[in-house]
């Protein structure tokens, strides 16, 4: 593919090789956000447009707010990897994925600049409403795929995007002391809390046991929606802040 027509206006097209077809006839109902983890803008940019890099995203933001788009929406871009959401597994054939300009963990996680951030509010508006994306349905690669991957960062500023209309949040419960739950226990109180993850979306196994990769995925949790503190530990405010967020889902019962 040479050169195709942007689905979103303001986007600058510079096509990537890394594509195929949506499986199944899917359509995206996930906007997936990473940071690129690389030192550079334009080393990511080329990276992703490079055949042998195997990796691509729909769209690239840089710092300063361009947005470029690399892969027509309707084709399967391939930026997520292994990972779930709602146990379903090829999250590439549903989601639109945007990749934000930030060196990320490896860089001493910098903060986004704000017309970077205002650029990637503009776009998951303009995605969300022309694919009727539900809020909830815009995720970080974290929550798709804990442990392996923790993009795009505590620092990335979710709650600013849901004051604009984009995602889904709700104002962390405040840290404090009483009873927590953590690697090594088991009982009915864990499988509870796994049971909220799995319905929330998580891929959190239901077994009563909080393994190592339990704690991944409350690591994975909090670095979305409880981000003064990501240790993997559920606390009260951990537990607090979902049982919220799932009451706040419009098919909650």
């Amino acid at each position: 593919m040479t050169g195709f027509a942007a689905d979103y206006r303001r986007a600058l097209v510079q096509p990537s090789p890394n594509h195929g077809e949506r499986a199944d006839g899917c359509k995206p109902d996930i906007i997936l956000l990473h940071y690129t983890g690389m030192g550079t803008a334009v080393g990511a940019l080329d990276w992703l447009c490079r055949e042998e890099s195997q990796v691509s995203s729909h769209y690239f933001i840089h710092e300063d707010g361009t947005v470029i788009q690399l892969v027509p929406e309707e084709r399967r871009a391939w930026h997520a990897g292994k990972g779930s959401w709602h146990k379903q597994g090829d999250v590439n054939s549903q989601s639109i994925g945007i990749e934000i300009a930030n060196a990320g963990h490896p860089g001493g996680l910098p903060q986004f600049p704000n017309e970077q951030i205002a650029a990637v509010i503009e776009l998951c508006r303009d995605c969300g409403h022309r694919w009727a994306i539900r809020p909830e349905r815009v995720l970080g690669h974290s929550d798709i795929a804990p442990i392996r991957k923790v993009d795009p960062g505590e620092r990335f500023p979710w709650a600013r995007l849901h004051a604009a209309g984009v995602g889904h949040w709700v104002e962390p419960t405040p840290i404090a002391g009483g009873r927590y739950f953590q690697k090594g226990d088991a009982g009915q109180p864990i499988e509870a809390l796994q049971s909220m993850l799995s319905l929330y979306g998580y891929g959190t196994e239901v077994n009563g046991e909080f393994t190592a990769q339990m704690e991944g995925d409350v690591e994975a949790f909090q670095r979305h929606f409880r981000q003064e503190r990501v240790d993997g530990i559920a606390d009260f405010s951990t537990i607090d802040t979902l049982h919220r967020l799932l009451r706040s889902l419009p098919n909650f019962a």
